[in-house]
């Protein structure tokens, strides 16, 4: 089924494209879903606040919803995505026999990340689109101001994470070099070449995670800013309910939680680029893909 494609992120989205088509309107459901509940809230706590109960009905049959679908897709995701790793390593042992076993081990469990990013990252990615922009014209209904806000954070993000990417697919390449040794430097049962293996890969996974700090704390300022921000401006510069303040300062949320989606996506597809390229070839340097 793969054996004479190009093992990529989009092969697998055409390959196995009606299966996740479904995956993707369970998760398009609901995240439509979710991004009503802070609405709903809003509507529920005006309207308990005057004695007026079906808001409150309607959130809970949200709720409800909710829970089933997310319940459902959790079920139907975990068979999808493991058929998905089942065809993957059988290409992958097929194209890279010839290899030794070290290198074949590791691009083995390479090619999973791709099954991996499917079905963890590109969901919230998906997810995150959804909420962004529903989040956005929410904001802008309540105010064009808390919209334009959260719009500047947005563009700042994008930004920063720029300066980063080259960083990030720099120290994957090299976490992936080293982790092809592996099995070769264990068959040695040596305790010096084992130490000296292991060392190298926490170091570069201590570069990864502290370049990954530096980022996500640069980024949460910014998130942080939105939400402060918003709420000040709802409070001193609207004339609100208490549950719109609520909704106001929910959504702005939502909206940097869904930001937030973008830079994770970027970095793991930072990552993903530096794999394929790897699974796309028997040896040599990998190159950055653009």
């Amino acid at each position: 089924m793969l054996t004479d494609r190009d093992l990529t992120v989009g092969t697998l989205l055409s390959v196995f494209r009606w299966r996740v088509g479904l995956t993707w309107a369970l998760i398009l459901s609901e995240t439509a879903l979710t991004v009503l509940i802070p609405l709903f809230i809003g509507f529920a706590i005006d309207g308990l606040l005057t004695e007026v109960f079906q808001p409150f009905f309607y959130l809970g049959a949200l709720l409800i919803a909710l829970i089933l679908i997310g319940v459902i897709r959790r079920i139907y995701d975990t068979r999808v995505y493991g058929n998905i790793r089942v065809e993957l390593g059988k290409a992958l042992a097929f194209r890279f026999s010839n290899l030794p076993i070290s290198s074949l081990n590791a691009r083995i469990g390479m090619g999973r990340e791709l099954a991996d990013f499917m079905e963890e990252t590109l969901p919230s990615a998906i997810a995150g689109v959804v909420q962004f922009v529903a989040s956005g014209i929410l904001l802008f209904y309540f105010s064009p101001t808390l919209a334009l806000s959260a719009c500047v954070v947005l563009f700042g993000m994008i930004s920063v994470y720029t300066l980063f990417h080259s960083t990030f697919w720099r120290w994957n390449r090299a976490l992936n070099e080293q982790v092809e040794q592996q099995v070769r430097i264990l068959e040695q049962r040596s305790d010096r070449p084992a130490h000296v293996h292991f060392n190298r890969l926490r170091q570069f996974e201590v570069k990864l995670s502290d370049t990954e700090a530096v980022l996500y704390g640069t980024i949460f300022v910014l998130l942080i800013g939105l939400v402060l921000f918003n709420l000040w401006f709802a409070t001193q510069h609207l004339s609100v309910t208490p549950g719109a303040i609520f909704s106001i300062v929910s959504y702005s949320w939502e909206f940097a939680e869904a930001a937030l989606a973008l830079p994770v996506t970027l970095q793991s597809w930072s990552r993903l680029s530096e794999i394929t390229t790897r699974l796309d070839r028997s040896n040599g340097t990998a190159q950055p893909r653009t």
